[in-house]
Formats: structure tokens, C-alpha cells, sequence
């Protein structure tokens, strides 16, 4: 039953043939249904007609944030809404993983998962891949599932999700919104390019700053800038350990601690992994040269690079 009787909602429609379509409906069910929290899309109710299956959301009137980011000549978003978006995805993802009576990964975050509603504050959705576990548990899935690009590393050796899966497609989502550019995207020579690959590059030559959307111009906060391309770097660290807990994201994100700093063993660990090729996902493709030679480190202390992250 509708809150009103005339106001409007999303469908969201999958083949009842289809046994994927059969699996996502239930795990959308069986998952948002229960959530709630206010940067989480609502589920009003479901239902099977004429081999479709149905389900009602919430209705977000400014779509998804894809839109506003990958759109040639579309409408772009100020600085400000993109932080306000990053926080609300952000503090989504600490319900699921820590603050709800289970754990829930999400497993597909990425900005057209993200909806806008009339205020462009950010709603994350589709659930359709979701796994739910106890929390003194882990999920049982070893099934890889996602989206090229914003795939863990280690999805592809052990094909278990944790929380650390999802805080790893969350920095690639902090690098999308802050670059404007998708996750694989083409270059000026007409290559196949990684962003956190890119991104690496431009903070060893120390120019940071040159890769937020030139559609925002200079108008933007330097100093959240800056935090938010430095956690979307350690939350797509190789080791998932290693990445930050989604409740020290809010922290950063609240100004309550600085991140800390990128140190060059850091670096040097990304890229002696992207050349192994350990530090990316096999469905990921080769890009660019490296930025630099890679210095060794070892496996003791690339352990505890980024500890004092956690």
C-alpha cells in the first residue's frame, strides 16, 4: 500500500525467466526491505505480473549520479553536493557494514547506483547483488559479482566479499566524483587507462589538484579535495586489511582526524602490485607504463603502511 494515493514511484522490473532476475529480486527483498536508514533507497513493495517480477521504490526525482558526472555538455554538480553525496553514500555503507542487526555488502557500489532525489541529496540503491550475514560470521558466496572497475583485487583469487570489498569500490567511487571520469576511461591517445592508476600518477608528480573535474573550475574546498582523493588511494590499497574501516571514512569525511599521509612505501607497494599484477583485478585491463621505478618492500612492512588507517 502507497504512503498516497498519487504519488509517484520508481519500477524497477527484472524477467521472471530469468534465474538471476529470480536471485536479485529475493536478495532486494530479503535486504532493503528491512533497511532503513536516510540515505538508502526505500522499497514500498513488490510483486509478480505477467512473468515480470516488480519492485517500488522511493521516486528520485534528479536520477542517478552518473548522469551528472559522465554526460557530455549534461549538467554537472558543484563541489559542494559532490561532498554531501560522498558523505551520505559514506555513511550508508557504516549502517550496512557496522550499525544494522547483520552486515550487509552491498557489492556494486558506483555512481548509477547512487540516485538524486529533489534536493540532490544522495540515496544508494540497487541491492540486487547484496549478501547478508550474521556479524560474527563471513558471507558464504564465492561468486565474483560487480562492476569492471570497481572490483577488489582479491575478488578474483578468493571470490569472497567482506566489507573490505566494498570499501574498495567506494575509493574508486570517491575517485570518480572528484575526477569526473569513470573508472576505465580513454585517454587523449585513445588508451584504456585505470583511474586509480591515473590518480597515482599525479599525486608522485604532486599535482593533485589538476585532476578534479576541470568542469568545476577552481571552485572548490582545497583541503576536503585533497582528503577525498587521498582515502579513495587508501581504500583501493591491494591489501584489504589494510583499507580503512568505513567508520574511520566518516571520521575524515567529519573533519574529526586527518587521513594520513601518502608514504612512499605506499606508492611504491601500488605499483611493484599493478606490475606483478596483484594489485588489480584480472577483468581490469593493462594501461599506461609505470609512473617510476619500484622500490622493494617487503611484506612485513607493506602490512602496516597504512595500520595507523584503521
Amino acid at each position: 500500500m502507497l504512503r498516497k494515493p498519487a504519488m509517484e514511484v520508481a519500477v524497477k522490473r527484472m524477467s521472471h525467466d530469468s534465474r538471476q532476475g529470480v536471485r536479485e529480486f529475493i536478495a532486494e527483498v530479503v535486504s532493503i526491505g528491512r533497511l532503513r536508514h536516510r540515505h538508502i533507497t526505500q522499497l514500498l513493495g513488490y510483486c509478480r505480473r505477467k512473468g515480470e517480477l516488480l519492485l517500488v521504490y522511493d521516486y528520485m526525482e534528479n536520477d542517478s549520479l552518473d548522469k551528472y558526472l559522465h554526460t557530455r555538455n549534461g549538467p554537472t554538480l558543484c563541489w559542494s553536493q559532490r561532498y554531501s553525496i560522498i558523505k551520505g553514500v559514506a555513511s550508508s555503507l557504516l549502517y550496512l557494514h557496522e550499525e544494522w542487526e547483520q552486515v550487509v555488502i552491498h557489492r556494486d557500489i558506483k555512481a548509477s547506483n547512487v540516485l538524486l532525489d529533489s534536493k540532490m541529496n544522495g540515496w544508494l540503491g540497487d541491492f540486487g547483488l547484496a549478501r547478508i550475514y550474521d556479524h560474527e560470521n563471513t558471507a558464504e558466496t564465492t561468486h565474483v559479482a560487480g562492476t569492471m572497475g570497481y572490483l577488489a583485487p582479491e575478488l578474483s583469487r578468493a571470490g569472497r566479499p567482506t566489507p573490505f570489498s566494498d570499501v574498495y569500490a567506494f575509493g574508486v567511487f570517491l575517485l570518480e566524483v572528484t575526477c569526473g571520469r569513470k573508472p576505465i576511461f580513454i585517454d587523449e591517445q585513445n588508451s584504456r587507462v585505470l583511474l586509480i592508476e591515473w590518480v597515482l600518477e599525479h599525486h608522485h608528480n604532486g599535482s593533485m589538484l589538476d585532476m578534479v573535474d576541470p568542469r568545476l573550475g577552481r571552485e572548490f574546498n582545497t583541503e576536503e579535495v585533497t582528503i577525498v582523493l587521498k582515502l579513495g588511494l587508501l581504500c583501493t590499497y591491494p591489501l584489504p586489511n589494510a583499507r580503512p574501516i568505513m567508520r574511520k571514512v566518516m571520521q575524515y569525511l567529519d573533519h574529526d582526524q586527518l587521513p594520513p599521509d601518502l608514504s612512499p612505501a605506499y606508492i611504491s607497494y601500488i605499483m611493484m602490485a599493478q606490475m606483478q599484477n596483484e594489485g588489480f583485478d584480472s577483468h581490469n585491463m593493462p594501461c599506461s607504463q609505470p609512473i617510476a621505478s619500484v622500490a622493494t618492500v617487503s611484506g612485513e612492512s607493506s602490512a602496516t603502511i597504512l595500520r595507523e588507517g584503521r
